[in-house]
């Protein structure tokens, strides 16, 4: 048998493992704590700090100091948002600047805490979060956790 055969036998045993275990404890580890919100209710993403640690590290920063965990989402005001958040700081060369709220929050726009940080990590960033979210639609308050 190939080296790439057993590596996928391997990994597909320790999947079988993990979700009989998960099966057996009633925990469904394969279901995202994001999945489902009901009315008023607020849906909870954990973001990554291992896969982007200079946006993770701004998020906590901005939260510490009194900027909002909770987004609600407003994709529609993210232009307007942006424009207000980031008048008067001026570009970097070789950096982004991160905007906590984010500005397709209701919360971000003036105010908002903005730290520059390396493009990949922010775009990366951007995108997993972007990822979690567009299965929930404009009105939907969520939670972000950095792990």
């Amino acid at each position: 048998m190939r080296k790439s055969t057993k590596k996928i036998l391997w990994f597909l045993v320790v999947v079988i493992l993990i979700a009989g275990a998960s099966y057996a404890s009633g925990t469904d580890i394969f279901k995202s704590s994001t999945s489902k919100t009901h009315p008023g209710s607020v849906a909870t993403i954990v973001f990554p700090s291992d896969r982007y640690p200079e946006t993770a590290a701004h998020i906590k920063s901005a939260i510490a100091h009194g900027e909002s965990a909770v987004c609600t989402i407003n994709r529609e005001g993210a232009e307007q948002n942006r424009g207000e958040s980031l008048k008067g700081i001026p570009t970097k060369k070789g950096y982004d600047r991160d905007e906590w709220p984010m500005a397709m929050c209701a919360e971000g726009g003036t105010g908002a805490d903005i730290r520059y940080v390396t493009p990949a990590d922010n775009r990366g960033a951007g995108s997993w979060i972007s990822n979690q979210l567009e299965k929930y639609p404009n009105g939907t308050k969520v939670e972000v956790v950095v792990k």
